[in-house]
């Protein structure tokens, strides 16, 4: 038992009276705070209801997991349940710091709408593919009791602090992972989007697919798993915030974009100034698509920024974006030798390739700015823009040399109108790893005007019994978004 001297009282009831006099705003940003934090005892995060499950998925190896689960949803636990359970399991043991963790947990959303588009008595499959992942990898990392994430210190109780836009990415570039959860949960106390609004100013300040993806699947999750888990996930993306930001590869990176946005919010009054509603035609999407892709990353943001302020429509300038980030993949030679490998040969277009991070990356921006406040939406989608520019930049000479799919001598070779065989033929080059045929096919059978349920049933299938490294989730996704 510890014990407290008289000094010992008198110094907390001092440091107490301080904080309630300078607001607890003020006193995480002076770092009044996290001294008071260390000398709490550090209790363990809990879920409730979810806990037996979660124990269960941290604590089970994996060969014998899915058959526990299986008998349970037999026995009436619902797919939305198992994901729940997965996903607090998963925050609870990575907290946003594990390569293959964070990206189990991305695939989680992805894998259990996907389930929705199978007959019923499929709809477990993806989750269940995932879950082995999920599972694997808690045991791998020690599984209970070697979790990242504890309950956060409490916090001053009373009224809720007023907190600057900028106070939790400030506590980030500090590197005061302490204070800046304490500040997530403040804003929290608001609301989850409050706490989401001051989340993304962190997330903005560096320009990364992950970084960027990780709080879009972390809300994602808030609406599946309840609002009550809102820090829980929302944490995991300050974690990640704090080690890129100070990880050596990025910080020079970083730079040029945080000078770069304020300036384009401000040259065009973007935070003050409501967002107009203007539409457009397919010919100005075009265009504003191409101006993107053959733009620098700072042109593309000033273009993006000039639009919004010329009154044209968030989800038109989005469609833009999304649109150029797509010619990434269309263009893109796949792998070359020197990166080849056993599960990634010569010409594979693998998840971590150049186009696809981008589509992710745009299509978690655009999904942010679609529940952000003013000021993140804008700057969400100027990022989208800065994203697809400086990742056609980094191989422009190849994109711009390299034809897009479809390719005419593929599309000549097609001579069937038959929904059945085109579909029959797209299956036999996905198996036969013919990139450039399968594009081709299911580009001819679009022209057609038929329906795209079918070639979304045949990619599915694909999704699900291969095994994609959990890009197949993520980028399915994406694909039938982007499509919508």
């Amino acid at each position: 038992m510890q014990t407290h001297t008289r000094r010992a009282f008198l110094q907390d009831v001092g440091r107490g009276l301080l904080i309630a006099g300078v607001g607890y705003s003020t006193a995480l940003e002076l770092e009044l705070t996290p001294t008071w934090a260390a000398e709490e005892i550090s209790v363990p995060l809990t879920f409730g209801k979810h806990e037996p499950l979660v124990r269960l998925m941290q604590e089970t190896p994996p060969d014998k997991l899915l058959s526990i689960l299986v008998q349970k949803l037999k026995a009436g636990l619902s797919l939305k349940e198992l994901v729940s359970a997965a996903a607090l399991a998963n925050a609870r043991t990575f907290g946003g710091e594990d390569y293959i963790g964070f990206h189990t947990m991305m695939a989680l959303v992805p894998a259990y709408e996907m389930s929705a588009e199978l007959p019923t008595e499929q709809q477990p499959l993806p989750i269940l593919k995932v879950l082995y992942r999920n599972s694997n990898r808690i045991c791998e990392h020690g599984g209970h009791g070697s979790e990242k994430l504890r309950e956060i210190a409490s916090a001053v109780s009373g009224s809720l602090p007023t907190l600057k836009e900028d106070a939790l990415r400030e506590a980030v570039r500090r590197n005061d992972l302490e204070g800046a959860e304490r500040i997530l949960a403040e804003a929290a106390r608001k609301s989850p989007s409050a706490a989401f609004d001051q989340l993304l100013p962190a997330v903005e300040d560096g320009l990364e697919v992950h970084r960027v993806a990780l709080p879009h699947r972390a809300w994602e999750l808030i609406d599946l798993v309840g609002q009550e888990y809102a820090v829980t996930f929302l944490r995991q993306s300050v974690h990640y915030c704090i080690k890129n930001d100070h990880d050596p590869r990025y910080k020079d990176r970083f730079n040029p974009l945080r000078e770069l946005l304020p300036k384009v919010l401000d040259q065009y009054h973007l935070v003050s100034k409501p967002f107009g509603t203007r539409t457009v035609d397919d010919d100005w999407i075009e265009k504003f698509s191409k101006t993107l892709f053959d733009s620098t990353p700072d042109q593309a943001a000033d273009a993006i920024g000039a639009a919004l302020s010329e009154g044209i429509a968030p989800s038109a300038v989005a469609e833009a974006v999304s649109l150029a980030a797509n010619q990434l993949v269309l263009r893109d030679p796949g792998r070359p030798d020197k990166y080849a490998s056993k599960e990634k040969p010569t010409g594979s277009v693998h998840g971590d390739s150049v186009g696809v991070h981008a589509c992710d990356a745009v299509n978690a921006l655009r999904n942010m700015s679609l529940v952000a406040n003013q000021r993140n939406a804008a700057a969400c989608l100027i990022l989208a823009g800065y994203e697809v520019a400086n990742d056609s930049q980094y191989r422009r000479e190849e994109f711009n040399a390299y034809l897009p799919h479809p390719h005419p001598q593929n599309l000549q070779e097609i001579t069937s109108e038959s929904p059945k065989v085109l579909l029959s033929e797209a299956e036999r080059a996905i198996r036969s790893n013919d990139q450039a045929q399968a594009a081709a096919i299911v580009a001819r059978y679009g022209q057609l005007g038929l329906s795209e349920r079918p070639v979304f049933d045949l990619l599915l299938k694909f999704a699900i019994s291969e095994d994609g490294a959990l890009h197949a989730e993520k980028y399915y996704r994406t694909v039938t978004e982007e499509f919508v």
